[in-house]
Order: structure tokens, then sequence, then C-alpha cells
């Protein structure tokens, strides 16, 4: 597997669910999976998964000791495979730009130059295809299908890729040509194609031209919570009712329509405060919008939250809200629902299709969004019943159910060779 985050260390819902996918197919038996991203951290959880990190993979001979190898690279791949990998490289890469260890230094973010990046990455994945045995190739992501391409290269493997997103959902329609390109040559030369929803299948298949056939859904899922989150509990002397966003403050997930709802229920209903969780490039827009509806006073920013603080702000929440314009799938109203928080959540969302015990609305009728939320803490009956009937609802929605369809696909494939 290719992938660009894994957590902890992770910035959105992307490496949330190439985590739970992973972990999913390893419940399942029967499975070696090895986790290729481009700048491991060391702490990633390796219980069903070998992590391997582009940044330690050599492409250009450098004769140093493990040990000072070991000080370079901490903890995040053991002597064996760095020496594996190192006697694997096949071509001279001194030309690049390449650490003492003949490695490529990757940011393991979203850099200025995530393109070179990219490229960077395929290049690596060329090294790590040579030496790493394999029956499947799966990449996660825009990012990494040419990683993919380049380890299908290589191998003569199958290579599925897996479409987390679109560039026709992260721009609201305004394609960038050049990742366009990069995720229709993906899609061209993998073996098949799984999307997180079927709204995402026919972008795919209507889109970029790719034949129905080849593509199939597999909607994302949840972690069983641990018993520390389930034990959390809510602040104490809490009055009033939380109402929260959170994701990305980007175009695509819609939060000046929350801000807009938001003014609604204030003019009517005073205990009640306004959470918006996340970070991104609408953030200072949404700052000034929220001043000009003159709500400031009971609208909060919270800026990016991870791991636990994510749990911690749902737990304190009375109601979450996902109003995104496009979402491919969605995994944070499951994730509220857990917490046994009531949801409401565009119908232009992927999770909307696997999805009963929720409020739907298209997400630009703010007017439909403020009823919702004011119907939800106005009254009790509606709240518990949501509540309840959630909690059941997301729990028969686990990993390990999508692990298996993948794992079928993988069958297919390797029985079409």
């Amino acid at each position: 597997m290719f992938g660009w985050e894994f957590p902890p260390h992770i910035l959105g819902g992307l490496g949330t669910a190439s985590y739970g996918l992973t972990k999913g197919m390893a419940q399942n038996g029967d499975m070696d999976i090895t986790f290729v991203i481009p700048k491991p951290w060391g702490d990633e959880p390796k219980d069903f998964a070998r992590i391997i990190g582009a940044n330690c993979t050599p492409v250009a001979w450098r004769d140093v000791s493990w040990d000072y190898i070991q000080q370079r690279i901490g903890n995040v791949m053991d002597p064996q495979t760095y020496y594996n990998l190192r006697d694997h490289i096949y071509s001279d890469f001194n030309y690049m730009s390449t650490n003492d260890l003949g490695c490529i230094e990757f940011s393991g973010r979203y850099p200025d130059n995530l393109l070179e990046e990219i490229n960077n990455y395929s290049i690596v994945a060329g090294v790590i295809a040579r030496t790493v045995d394999c029956d499947i190739i799966h990449s996660h992501d825009w990012l990494t299908y040419p990683a993919g391409i380049h380890a299908k290269q290589v191998t003569g493997k199958p290579l599925v890729i897996h479409v987390h997103a679109t560039d026709f959902d992260r721009s609201r329609g305004n394609v960038n040509p050049t990742v366009f390109n990069i995720e229709r040559d993906g899609m061209t030369h993998a073996d098949h194609i799984i999307t997180v929803s079927n709204l995402t299948r026919q972008t795919v298949i209507e889109k970029y031209g790719i034949p129905a056939y080849k593509v199939t859904t597999v909607h994302n899922a949840v972690e069983p919570l641990s018993e520390e989150l389930l034990n959390l509990e809510a602040p104490p002397g809490k009055t009033s009712k939380v109402i929260t966003f959170l994701g990305r403050i980007t175009m695509q997930k819609g939060p000046e329509y929350f801000v807009e709802a938001a003014a609604q229920v204030l003019s009517k209903v005073h205990n009640a405060q306004f959470v918006m969780a996340g970070s991104g490039d609408m953030m200072e827009k949404m700052i000034r919008l929220v001043a000009r509806r003159g709500i400031s006073d009971r609208f909060h920013f919270t800026g990016f939250l991870k791991g636990k603080q994510v749990y911690e702000m749902l737990k304190a929440s009375d109601v979450y809200i996902m109003p995104s314009v496009s979402e491919p799938f969605g995994i944070s109203p499951l994730e509220a629902m857990q917490m046994g928080v009531p949801s409401i959540i565009s119908k232009q969302s992927g999770c909307a299709e696997i999805l009963e015990n929720v409020i739907k609305v298209d997400y630009w009728d703010t007017n439909a969004i403020a009823d919702a939320i004011y119907s939800i803490i106005k009254y009790p009956a509606m709240y518990k019943q949501l509540q309840e009937q959630g909690l059941e609802e997301v729990s028969k929605i686990v990993w390990k159910k999508a692990g298996a369809k993948v794992i079928d696909i993988y069958r297919n494939l390797i029985g079409q060779q």
C-alpha cells in the first residue's frame, strides 16, 4: 500500500481512512501488509502493518554504519529492511538531492512543492517494489497514483487505486488540470478502482471516462471506540447547547453555510454556542463573516484538533453539522454518532448513502439547517431518538466489513492473472 498520511500524524480524513481500512483488512486474517508513507515519525502503530518510509529508502549509495543510520532514522525501520532496500538500488540518483544516507527528503505534509514530492515518491516506489514481495499494489488517493503505477511497471502486479476524493470535490468544479491528469492517469493504469461512495463512483465514471465494470464502491467505516474514549465526560458546569462544525475550513466543506445557519439560530436562542473546529484557507474569511453577523460572542474557533481532542470536542457537543458542498464520504458524522451526538449532514455527501438516523439537508439550505439545529436543541425527545438510534446504527458500520470487501476485490484480480 502507498499512502500519504498515517496516524497519529494526520491532517485530514485520508489518514484516518487508510488506517481504518488497513487494520480492518488485517482483522480478516491471511494478510501481510506493507504500508509506505513519505515520512514516518516512529510512533505509528505497527501491530497490523509494516511501515516503510520513503524518506528512509536509499536511492543512491552511501556507505555508512548502522549506528549512524539509526541516529538518523530512529526506530522507523529495522536494519535488515534498510539494507534490503539499499541492495535494490537500481540506478544512479546522485544527480538528485539526497541526504548522507542516499535517501530523498520528504516533508510528510502538503508542501508548496507537492508535485515534486509526488514525483520523488514515485521514484522511491520503484526501489521498494524491487525488494518487497507482493500480490497486490494499492494506492490511496491521487498523491500516490504515480507511485502505484511505477510499482506496477516494476513488478507486473495488479494495481488497485483508492479514490478518497477527486479534484471535482476539492475545487467545486474549478479543476486543476495537472491534478486531473494525475488522477485520470492513475485510473487508466489501475486494474481496479475503489471509491468511497456511489457519489464518487459516478464522478469517476462520468468525469474521467472510466468503464463502470472497473469501479467498485466500498463505503468507509469507523473503529470501535477505546475504553478511554467511551469514558470521556462532558465538561462540568456546561449551561449552553454546543453546536459543532469539525473539519477543514475550506470551500469543499461549506463553512459559510454553518455560519449563516448559526446566525439564524442565535437570533432565536440565547443559550447556544457555535464551534468551528479545524483549520484551512477560509478561516480568516469565516472570522470576518462571524463578526459581520454580530455573533462573535457566541462563536468559537478552536484551530486544528487531532486524536483525543476530536472526541473531547464531540463529547462537549449537542449537535454536529457537516454542511459539505461535495463530500466523497465524510467519516466525522460517524465519529459524532459514536459519541452520542445527533448529526446533521448534507445530502451531497457519500455517508448520506448509508446513514439513516441523521438529518439530511441540502448544504445551501441554511433555513433547513437552522430549523434542524433548533429542533434538536429544543425538543429532548428528538435529541434522544437521534442519539440512541444513531449509536445503534453506527455500531454496525465497522472497518472489518469494509476490509473484507477489499480482500474480495484482491482475490478476483489475482484469480484473473
